[in-house]
């Protein structure tokens, strides 16, 4: 299983919320570069990156920060947050991540994902993010009336091959993951990767995401409280 590390941007600033509220914003860690060279230090190979600014601008705001943890080499860089063009998706496959995710698109432009999955395959994944069981966009400032499980399988039936799923009411609370729906999200989605995203605080945590037979997990928070030790997650995983 594939443990990724978090940077979350706000002015080019490392930062966690809770439960994806803008006005919780937290100064977590130092420069981003530094952060990310501590996370490869560790032994990660992945590197979880969202723009927030983007997310909610609805176009990149942080991509000289991301696409420079990206040139360093040192991590393979997964990104989401903002992108909602063929172009922004380009900008950053072309910068050098390894993997663009998509958001409010898969929900509001399914076209464009079934065009970006054609174009780039596997480097395409999607972000499902819910409240209550309902997929939200736009920084999750915008509520749906379409349940995640559709949307995921929607998005299986658009050739995706990786999905990660995050339960916002989890997101940033350390209260540990939600394992219902996660593996509802993998039962909908047959043969697509399904990353977990949100209040996994232990090892404990990661394992029980491992015996769902998910791809990876993403690590925000419990990192930068020291409720996990990344070095050790990596070891065992």
């Amino acid at each position: 299983m594939i443990i990724l590390p978090a940077i979350d941007l706000i002015d080019g600033q490392c930062v966690r919320l809770t439960r994806g509220a803008y006005d919780t914003a937290e100064q977590v860690a130092a420069e981003p570069l530094q952060t990310a060279d501590s996370f490869a230090a560790a032994g990660a190979r992945w590197i979880h990156m969202v723009d927030l600014d983007g997310a909610k601008a609805g176009a990149p705001v942080n991509q000289d920060v991301i696409l420079a943890v990206a040139r360093a080499g040192k991590l393979q860089v997964e990104v989401g947050g903002g992108i909602r063009t063929a172009q922004d998706a380009a900008l950053y496959m072309d910068g050098g991540a390894a993997r663009v995710i998509l958001g409010s698109v898969a929900l509001t432009e399914p076209a464009l994902v079934r065009e970006l999955v054609a174009q780039y395959g596997e480097r395409i994944a999607v972000g499902i993010d819910a409240r209550d069981g309902f997929v939200r966009t736009a920084g999750w400032l915008a509520e749906s009336r379409v349940h995640f499980t559709d949307l995921a399988r929607e998005m299986a039936a658009a050739g995706v091959k990786t999905i990660i799923y995050t339960d916002i009411g989890r997101d940033g609370t350390l209260s540990g993951p939600n394992l219902e729906e996660l593996a509802a999200v993998r039962d909908a989605a047959p043969g697509v990767g399904i990353i977990a995203s949100g209040g996994i605080r232990n090892l404990a945590d990661v394992q029980a995401c491992q015996a769902l037979e998910l791809d990876g997990v993403i690590l925000g928070k419990s990192i930068y409280k020291g409720t996990i030790d990344l070095k050790e997650v990596i070891a065992l995983c």
